[in-house]
């Protein structure tokens, strides 16, 4: 599994645009560059994907930008890396499942089945709201 520049850039900027709009108030994609040192193209091909899967929505105009679609402890960190067109599966062996006679018999097949399902289900467990939380919970003990 490899994790893609687009992948990576989509989950910082989401957590950029959960810290810095917490209200319900759109941030723009200048301010999200600026934050993440993202460039503001690059970012406008990866909030129109969000937006197609119906993660974040978009307000037009002065003060417009973009805010989420729906609760922050609803929306996890696989539905933005599978908005963004990440391919979250590790690569099971050499050959396609097609061409191997091995396939229902392989044990290392299913060792990476079964870790691509953990990893999976471990990144459906991680919610924008929670890493948040964390977060803020380790800021404030680096504080003191």
């Amino acid at each position: 599994m490899r994790i893609t520049t687009r992948g990576r850039y989509a989950l910082r900027a989401s957590l950029a645009l959960a810290r810095l709009g917490r209200n319900g108030d759109p941030i723009s994609i200048n301010i999200l560059s600026e934050e993440e040192n993202i460039s503001s193209v690059f970012l406008e091909q990866i909030f129109f994907k969000l937006r197609k899967a119906g993660i974040v929505s978009s307000v037009r105009g002065p003060g417009g930008g973009f805010c989420f679609a729906q609760p922050l402890d609803k929306l996890t960190v696989k539905e933005i890396l599978d908005a963004a067109g990440e391919d979250l599966s590790i690569t099971l062996c050499d050959k396609h499942k097609e061409e191997c006679d091995r396939i229902n018999g392989c044990l290392s097949h299913r060792i990476w089945v079964e870790t691509t399902n953990l990893v999976n289900d471990y990144l459906r467990s991680l919610t924008l709201s929670s890493i948040l939380e964390k977060n803020e919970f380790i800021v404030e003990n680096e504080a003191s």
